[in-house]
């Protein structure tokens, strides 16, 4: 059975930064990604990359201050934030699905695997 199982949430002043991880087991994932949801808020994309690594996708609101990467000989995802904001605050959570599509997805459903997420608050 498949389980991924993040870690390195926390509370952090804006401007600073965090790096999650994500450990991954029970399966092969070809696409890895991050997911972030506020309060009352839909659950939204942070970021997706391929196996290979060599592919990386960010949502605007991202781009430019987090970097996805993964360690395949760790089954391991990791995402690290930099110059964080009061916004970024919500619970992240990393996916993964097991076969490739065209494009890194975007959307939730594309995602078959799921953790169960980890807090992450930035104080202003």
């Amino acid at each position: 059975q498949a389980q991924l199982a993040e870690s390195g949430g926390g509370l952090v002043q804006a401007g600073g930064s965090l790096r999650l991880s994500c450990a991954a087991s029970g399966g092969t994932f070809s696409i890895m990604g991050w997911f972030r949801q506020a309060p009352g808020k839909e659950r939204d994309f942070v970021a997706a990359i391929n196996w290979s690594g060599s592919t990386t996708y960010y949502a605007d609101s991202v781009k430019g201050r987090f970097t996805i990467s993964r360690d395949n000989a760790k089954n391991t995802v990791s995402l690290q934030m930099n110059t964080l904001k009061p916004e970024d605050t919500a619970v992240y959570y990393c996916a993964a699905r097991g076969t490739p599509i065209g494009q890194l997805p975007t959307t939730p459903s594309s995602y078959y695997y799921w953790g169960q997420g980890t807090q992450v608050t930035v104080s202003s």
